[in-house]
């Protein structure tokens, strides 16, 4: 059994009858978590530098935007499987003492990641056009959307490798590094994109410059601590056919997963898109200020998914299960907390985006709607944390088609009913963030509770 993993187990030992010590866990929770957190934010920081620097060119750029990011994120979203199924192989195979396997895991993990990369890359580029015309916007936004988006092509690669990097530490219980790491890439991507964009005047094309050179830097910081881990556990660089293998069939079912939670968020976006310019630079305000809350909720997610799969790894079922009362707490904690900070701050948050009067007019309704929503949220991601850390794929990957479609009719009604005007936004807003959450809770809490992702060992 790994070292982390025997005094995991006994800090969290109390008592003659080995009772779990919530107060232990929650002190892992919070080592893995808050590092996690920092790491995380990054990502939704990075949009929203965007959306504030191309914002203040104007409402097309900013709707071109949100084009473009719905279709970037989509196609590497849909690849976010990387880290979700890395973790989990890594975190059981340290449980259960495999160091030398653990590291592997994460290596074949690297291999996989490269090559989904460059097909994905080359793919979207040259279906760049087709696509950004598919949302039916005007011809200003559609030109934005077209010049983000062939740009950041060149960075798909950067952004898997950066995710299979991630899920190998994050399995290994490392959150630190990565925070290192995506703070130094946001860094150097904040002052590359106003040097791009109004020092050289590149316009939205100029942020997509800065965001792919500074994924590509973090690449290679990333590849230099892997080395290290690998010669310290003496794995080898090559790629194994049976890790490749196994990372290919957990990360199928979480591609089926993703995709469905990927094709909610598209017809959410479609829906905006059918309101008009003013409406789809608003929704991309409230998509940006929700993911950062939502990669604000993840970090205890990331949490669960180290701590379940170390627990199960290492045959403690008591633990797993004290892991999921004390992380679901917290993810209640937490939802509120931001919950409550984007309510009260609703009336001023978009001026932080654009200062197009329009837009700025149809955002406190929905910001409040969204900050309502968010203990249900921490709810929804600390469970999907939960049942990644335990293998749990197949049944994430069904019941994602089944939230799916009971979220479109409850969209296309809300989008039929409310045709225009701050109360178009506030229904979007509303069918996404509860309708669709109150589906994915139901789904997982019947999960969690019937006890049949609970699989021990290696």
């Amino acid at each position: 059994m790994a070292r982390g993993s025997v005094f995991f187990m006994s800090e969290a030992a109390s008592d003659t009858g080995g009772a779990v010590n919530r107060r232990s866990i929650d002190r892992r929770i919070a080592a893995l978590a808050f590092p996690a957190l920092g790491a995380l934010i990054v990502e939704p920081m990075l949009l929203t530098l965007d959306a504030i620097f191309i914002g203040h060119l104007g409402a097309a750029p900013l709707a071109g935007l949100a084009i473009a990011s719905a279709i970037l994120q989509t196609a590497v979203g849909l690849m976010i499987f990387l880290a979700y199924s890395t973790t989990p192989m890594v975190s059981r195979r340290r449980g259960a003492g495999n160091i030398r396997g653990a590291v592997q895991a994460g290596i074949d993990g690297l291999w996989l990641a490269l090559g989904i990369g460059i097909a994905v890359g080359c793919a979207l580029w040259l279906l760049s056009a087709p696509l950004v015309s598919a949302f039916g916007a005007d011809a200003a936004a559609s030109e934005q959307a077209l010049a983000y988006l062939t740009v950041s092509c060149l960075g798909v690669p950067a952004m898997l490798l950066v995710f299979a990097a991630t899920g190998l530490l994050r399995g290994l219980q490392d959150t630190r590094t990565p925070l290192y790491v995506a703070t130094i890439g946001f860094s150097a991507n904040a002052l590359l994109n106003w040097w791009f964009i109004y020092g050289l005047g590149w316009g939205i094309a100029g942020s997509a410059w800065g965001t792919v050179i500074a994924q590509w830097g973090m690449v290679v910081v990333y590849i230099a601590v892997v080395a290290r881990h690998a010669r310290r556990a003496g794995a080898g660089w090559l790629p194994h056919r049976d890790g490749l293998s196994q990372a290919g069939r957990s990360g199928g079912w979480l591609f089926v997963r993703t995709l469905g939670l990927r094709a909610a968020f598209l017809a959410t976006v479609f829906a905006a898109t059918s309101h008009g310019t003013e409406a789809t630079a608003a929704y991309q305000v409230v998509f940006t200020i929700s993911s950062t809350a939502a990669f604000a909720l993840d970090a205890l997610a990331i949490a669960a998914q180290a701590l379940i799969g170390d627990a199960l790894g290492s045959r403690n079922a008591a633990l797993a299960r004290q892991v999921v009362r004390r992380t679901i707490l917290w993810g209640l904690v937490a939802g509120a907390a931001i919950g409550a900070v984007l309510a009260l701050g609703s009336p001023v948050i978009g001026r932080a985006f654009t200062s197009d009067a329009g837009v700025l007019e149809l955002l406190p309704p929905a910001l409040i709607v969204l900050g309502a929503s968010l203990p249900l949220g921490g709810f929804v991601f600390v469970l999907d944390g939960v049942l990644m850390g335990a293998g749990d794929a197949r049944y994430l990957a069904w019941t994602s088609l089944v939230n799916l479609a009971v979220y479109l009719p409850v969209l296309w009604l809300a989008t039929a009913l409310v045709p225009s005007g701050t109360a178009a936004l506030v229904a979007i807003t509303a069918s996404f963030m509860i309708a669709f959450m109150l589906a994915r809770a139901t789904t997982l809490g019947l999960r969690a509770k019937s006890g049949r992702w609970i699989v021990l060992g290696a």
